[in-house]
Parts: C-alpha cells; structure tokens; sequence
C-alpha cells in the first residue's frame, strides 16, 4: 500500500506542478507536460514489479503507438478555443476525438502488425 501511495503521490506531484508552471508561463509548463514523464514513471514502476525485458520492450513500444492518436487532440482544442467554442466544449471534443482514435488505433493496429 505504501508502494501505491508513493507512486501515486509523485505522479500527483507532477501534474500538480505543470498546472503551477503553466499559470505563469504556459510554453514551459507545455515543455514539461510534453516530456515523457508519466510514461518513463511507469516504465520504472513496471521493471520494478516486474523486471522482464520483453515485457518492457512491449510496454514501451505499445507507447510509442498509442501517443500518435493523442497528438490531434492538441490541435483540436487551440483551435476551437480560438473560433470561440467554451473550454468545455473544446476539451469534450479533443477526448472524443482522441477515444475515437484510439479506438482505431486499437483495431487498425494489429491489422498492420503492431503488438498493442
């Protein structure tokens, strides 16, 4: 429990810190958000639970194809904001934008031999 509680709690501490950063100065707390943070979190909590190279590799990999769906989401919400769509509105099209692609990514993917 202790584990999860310290995972959770720097994972927290992170996005806690992009929100403060951005306040201020949104390119910098873009650049943080941009770095792969969470996922290199997670990769270390992964090999610490389970220290298997050929699990890792896949977990890594599978990454790398599941951030391609996410990155349309990015362009999606400026731009609506900036045509004068409400926050909300922007931020609940970028998501669904997002699960759709994922979605195809999720049926599209082994159909080209990728290993989600």
């Amino acid at each position: 429990m202790l584990y999860f509680l310290i995972k959770a709690a720097l994972s927290g501490l992170i996005i806690a810190l992009i929100s403060t950063v951005a306040k201020r100065m949104p390119g910098v707390g873009a650049l943080i958000a941009s770095l792969p943070l969470i996922s290199v979190l997670g990769m270390i909590w992964l090999w610490r639970d389970r220290p298997d190279p050929e699990n890792m590799a896949a977990h890594a990999q599978a990454t790398f194809w599941f951030v391609i769906p996410s990155l349309p989401m990015f362009l999606v919400i400026p731009a609506m904001l900036r045509a004068g769509i409400s926050f909300w509105a922007s931020l609940l099209a970028g998501c669904l934008l997002t699960i759709v692609l994922y979605s195809l990514m999720v049926w599209l993917g082994p159909r080209l031999g990728l290993r989600l």
